[in-house]
């Protein structure tokens, strides 16, 4: 049975299906036992009338939102929590903890979609890729990754190594990087996402690979699961898998939260 599945979507980001009815209903079906949403933040660090089309939800709908998921909270019959998931910018850190504190989350997820303005990870940017150094790209996105955490305004990191999305793999050894990372998390207090999503993409693997996942364990870093859902029958997707590997990894418990406060579920 899967504990929990932190990362679900709605319509209301512009790219994914479905209204929070339709992700807790497939929740039931699967027997997850709590589940958590955390669609896009507005996107803060844009300038006065400036938007990136079908990203994120806009600021006057985060209070729709928030009403969203109380309502169903209400009427589910499994556990739902209250999440968001923020890009970081740096910069724009001060604006952000303001603005994250007017909202009863119970978890706030961070996450790295842009290098210097560039979303790595958007299908519609790939050929950005054939510009730069895929060496330089990694040590930018880590160092990203690493900025955030440290940032004290995230409870759990997502998609830790998101760069991989599309398959650009580098044949180096990413142990230092790895390391550098953990040790980063570890000193923020952070829990770090397996996030099932990379599955149905080219990187065809768990986010993060079972070799980073095996740095965070050895450095006690707690866990949760999230499916990264975008569509109702992504819920729960390729999280049986995720346990597997949470668990070949050495972990007995994944993290669960309220109100931001940490509780553990033995797995």
């Amino acid at each position: 049975m899967i504990p929990v599945d932190y990362h679900l979507h709605t319509n209301l980001c512009g790219h994914a299906s479905g209204g929070i009815e339709d992700y807790l209903n497939q929740a039931v079906r699967k027997g997850i036992k709590e589940v958590g949403f955390s669609d896009h933040f507005p996107l803060y660090f844009l300038a006065p009338g400036e938007i990136i089309p079908d990203y994120a939800m806009s600021e006057n709908q985060l209070p729709l939102y928030v009403e969203l998921v109380k309502q169903g909270a209400g009427v589910s019959p499994i556990k739902v929590k209250l999440g968001i998931e923020v890009d970081y910018v740096p910069g724009f850190e001060k604006k952000l903890a303001f603005e994250l504190a007017a909202y009863p989350f119970d978890y706030v997820i961070g996450s790295v979609h842009f290098i210097d303005g560039w979303g790595f990870d958007n299908p519609a940017e790939i050929g950005e890729y054939g510009k730069r150094e895929l060496g330089a790209v990694y040590e930018q996105y880590f160092k990203l990754v690493q900025r955030a955490a440290l940032s004290g305004l995230f409870d759990i990191m997502a998609h830790p190594d998101l760069i991989k999305k599309f398959g650009f793999r580098l044949e180096r050894d990413l142990s230092p990087l790895y390391e550098e990372t953990a040790r980063a998390f570890k000193k923020a207090g952070v829990c770090v996402e397996v996030n099932s999503a990379g599955l149905r993409y080219p990187a065809r693997e768990i986010y993060p690979a079972p070799s980073l996942l095996a740095i965070f364990y050895r450095h006690g870093i707690p866990v949760t699961l999230g499916s990264d859902a975008h569509a109702p029958d992504q819920v729960g997707a390729g999280l049986d898998e995720a346990l597997k590997l949470v668990r070949a990894a050495g972990y007995r418990e994944i993290t669960s939260f309220n109100r931001r406060k940490r509780n553990l579920i033995r797995i």
